[in-house]
């Protein structure tokens, strides 16, 4: 169960990192914003890394070409599923989308049996079953749900980016467990400071050549990059040590613990009462997490 903690800790991170990131958008722009995670993390997780061989006193595990392959797997399918998120986000309203990304874990869930054979227990899929109905219930007004079912087109990108989310997740934990040496730590770091290093050269390259101003202005910003990006790499070595621990699906379900997480911080700073069919969402995910745990646990 050592993935649990992880997992909450990479939540609690990664809801700060989203509110730093927003802080970020209106200055530098959507894709200046997105990839202050990869640039700036970058390092911190370097240091992370390097801290772990320190404190191991071990060598830094040999990249076998399976572990390339998954990485970069995990790597490419992650930027193209912040890219569809960032479309479907732009062209619908917030929580409508949400409801469309956060089909994630039943999609990590069936990719897990497909490509990795992480078979669950039945508890485990009514708890992801439970959690995402929550997250619509959540994310969705009332009088919005239709807008579910308007858009074809937008259904389709949303579920493909939680699909694209889902395999990146699954290419991450099957690069961790292609390598050969180290501790469960000392893996997981590597593979982040890996996939890390890909995304930093896809996105900041694509950047320079295409939207220099957008780059620039992030080292302008440079004292709320540093602050994304420490969250951004504190999250994700989190998750990718839960990864390596448990299947997939576990972790993302888990993982949407940041949805009351995010409404208490947002309740604490604006004084905005939840609305009942916020509440009511909520304590459907805290009911299916509550259920994650005993089949885990079983």
């Amino acid at each position: 169960m050592l993935w649990v903690p992880f997992t909450l800790a990479g939540a609690a991170a990664q809801v700060l990192r989203n509110g730093t990131q927003a802080s970020l958008t209106g200055k530098i722009g959507t894709l200046g914003a997105t990839q202050v995670r990869f640039v700036f993390g970058l390092p911190f997780a370097a240091l992370l890394l390097a801290s772990a061989v320190w404190q191991d006193d071990a060598s830094l595990p040999a990249m076998s070409s399976a572990a390339w392959r998954w990485t970069i797997l995990g790597a490419v399918v992650q930027i193209a599923a912040t890219a569809l998120m960032l479309l479907v986000m732009h062209r619908r309203a917030f929580g409508v989308a949400y409801a469309y990304i956060k089909t994630e874990p039943v999609l990590v869930a069936v990719l897990g049996v497909v490509v990795l054979a992480d078979h669950l227990p039945a508890l485990g899929w009514a708890a992801i079953a439970i959690v995402t109905v929550g997250v619509v219930v959540a994310s969705v007004a009332p009088g919005e749900f239709r807008k579910l079912v308007s858009e074809g087109r937008m259904i389709a990108a949303g579920v493909a980016a939680g699909g694209l989310f889902g395999l990146s997740s699954i290419g991450f934990r099957a690069a961790i467990e292609a390598l050969e040496s180290g501790g469960f730590i000392l893996r997981s770091l590597t593979i982040l400071v890996a996939s890390l290093t890909i995304q930093s050269a896809l996105l900041g390259g694509w950047l320079l050549a295409r939207d220099r101003q957008a780059f620039v202005a992030s080292l302008r910003e440079w004292r709320s990059s540093l602050a994304a990006g420490f969250l951004g790499a504190l999250a994700s070595a989190c998750w990718f040590i839960a990864f390596s621990l448990t299947p997939a699906a576990n972790v993302r379900t888990l993982g949407v613990v940041e949805m009351p997480l995010a409404a208490l911080l947002s309740r604490r700073l604006t004084g905005r009462a939840m609305p009942r069919h916020e509440i009511v969402g909520l304590l459907t995910v805290m009911a299916g997490v509550v259920l994650l745990f005993v089949s885990a646990t079983t």
